[in-house]
């Protein structure tokens, strides 16, 4: 009985492992198709419009923020599915994959088969040409061995073979446009490089953004903590960067009447890895998209913004100067905001001290203007500048172990009362404020700062020569057309040959007409007239 049972279940496993193997080879089949390449690249392309639309954690996560809290149904469920990192997101690494696996997976077969058809022959000539999309016949005078030779000639950079049949009858099978589908192949594995090297870019690749004063002020690509803010490929750790310097001599911003910015350009120094132990330092403009390179990385500006200087002289005597970047809050006019925060001059106990730091916050304007007593700004150079401030004293917060922007004061020091307000005031440049302590606060200067952007992309280079590869490939792919011609030499007597060709486009594209009566033309040409 245990017999019967063996060869009964023997059969049943060999249908489900019949029927397993022919779904993965359908399943195979059809991710591998071309047809399924161009709707996954379609998805891909779908599937990235968030990542452009949408705040992105990685980029801003402060937008993310507010983009949930303003709309606080959709917010939520939009970043459960991944749409405020949407490059990082699992369906967008899975669509990306089977991109990948779909387009090798047909390229492969049809370059093994390009390669194929590039060791066969032309196909013999149709028994009736006049069938053919296009023909044509002549008789002329000569031999067919003479016809023969200056049909050859004719022919000259076509793909051909002759042949002999019976009765002295000569043929000649010609192609031409192969290089078509070498450009198809071309641009779809050129597509796969693209992709290769931007993937390779995000693994290798960095990123960050750093604000130095452009008063001889310096940044060295050391390490994370030079950074404002730093996006690591995925196998990056920040401890191997490329060693430089760059130190910002001056900055120059230009305006138009409407308040357009007209030019951007600082003046810098750097020193690259092989210098970093000497004195000298190379020079250069840095403008917006003309990045310095170096080291293999390049370093962009992306814009300028201004720092406010501030002398405070403290009862004793002792001064103190603060210059730190205010963030501008009006991008056309450049009206900023900030805090510029003072620890008080020889004051040791830390319970004293927090009781007596300083804080300047407030907006900034490069040119001044207001409306009543209200300071606003009216055009984005520093041909006015004043600062509208509120003066705190009392516990910054500073050591409490919480992270804190340099752009504005605790909030919570100033609902629990350990950080007050004591003077509001409005200071043109040069003007100074007492507060109840003595303590004078000077509105000093002004310096300008610039935002520079570190990129380091490895795969540059070959995403570079990919993108050239892509447009290439295509332009061969539209451009050159498959098209076949076929020539009949067959005696026709008292030393005469008649002439029978007939052509046939392998491609929908229009055009191959002219060009097989051109040919046809050169054919018959001097060899007696049509029929």
């Amino acid at each position: 009985m245990s017999e019967e049972m063996t060869e009964s279940s023997t059969p049943q496993r060999q249908g489900r492992a019949a029927a397993v193997l022919a779904f993965g080879r359908n399943t195979w089949r059809g991710l591998t198709s071309m047809r399924t390449a161009l709707i996954l690249l379609f998805l891909l392309a779908v599937a990235a419009l968030p990542g452009a639309l949408l705040p992105q954690y990685s980029l801003n996560a402060v937008k993310v923020a507010e983009y949930i809290k303003q709309y606080p149904t959709l917010g939520p469920i939009l970043d459960d599915l991944g749409f405020f990192a949407v490059y990082g997101a699992p369906w967008f690494a899975a669509i990306y994959v089977l991109l990948f696996v779909s387009l090798i997976g047909c390229l492969l077969p049809r370059t093994v088969e390009y390669a194929r058809q590039l060791r066969q022959q032309p196909v013999l000539v149709p028994r009736n040409l006049s069938r053919m999309p296009h023909h044509g016949s002549t008789t002329v005078d000569g031999s067919v061995e003479q016809v023969l030779a200056a049909t050859k000639g004719t022919l000259r950079g076509w793909r051909k073979i002759e042949r002999t049949e019976d009765e002295g009858v000569a043929t000649v099978s010609a192609e031409r446009g192969f290089t078509r589908e070498a450009g198809n192949l071309v641009f779809h594995f050129a597509l796969v490089a693209l992709l290769l090297g931007m993937a390779a870019g995000k693994l290798f690749g960095y990123e960050g953004q750093v604000i130095v004063l452009a008063n001889g002020s310096q940044f060295c690509n050391s390490g994370i903590y030079a950074y404002d803010s730093f996006r690591p490929g995925l196998t990056v750790d920040g401890t191997e960067l490329n060693p430089f310097c760059v130190r910002v001599d001056s900055m120059e911003s230009r305006y138009f009447d409407d308040l357009q910015p007209d030019r951007y350009r600082a003046q810098v120094a750097y020193q690259d890895a092989h210098e970093l132990s000497g004195p000298n330092w190379r020079t250069a403009e840095l403008e917006v998209n003309s990045p310095v390179r170096l080291s293999g990385d390049r370093v962009y500006l992306l814009g300028t913004g201004y720092a406010p200087r501030f002398v405070v002289t403290f009862p004793g005597g002792e001064q103190r100067v603060g210059q730190v970047q205010w963030k501008p809050m009006d991008m056309v006019t450049l009206l900023s905001e900030g805090a510029t925060k003072f620890d008080p001059p020889g004051v040791t106990d830390s319970e004293e001290r927090r009781k007596k730091q300083l804080a300047i916050t407030g907006l900034f304007a490069p040119t001044a203007g207001y409306h009543g007593s209200v300071l606003t700004s009216i055009f984005p150079e520093a041909r006015d500048p004043a600062v509208a401030v509120d003066i705190y004293r009392g516990d910054l917060g500073n050591e409490s172990g919480r992270g804190q922007s340099i752009f504005e004061i605790d909030k919570s020091m100033v609902d629990s009362g350990r950080l007050t307000k004591v003077l509001r005031k409005n200071l043109a440049m040069g003007e100074e404020v007492t507060l109840d302590d003595g303590t004078k606060v000077r509105f000093d200067g002004v310096e300008q700062w610039v935002s520079l952007q570190v990129s380091s992309d490895p795969a540059q280079f070959a995403v570079l020569l990919a993108g050239l590869a892509v447009l290439v490939g295509l332009g061969l792919s539209l451009i050159i057309k498959r098209r076949r011609l076929w020539v009949r030499l067959s005696p026709a007597g008292d030393g005469r040959t008649l002439i029978e060709v007939g052509g046939l486009a392998r491609t929908d594209q229009a055009g191959y007409g002219e060009e097989f009566t051109r040919v046809a033309t050169e054919l018959f040409a001097a060899r007696g007239k049509d029929k």
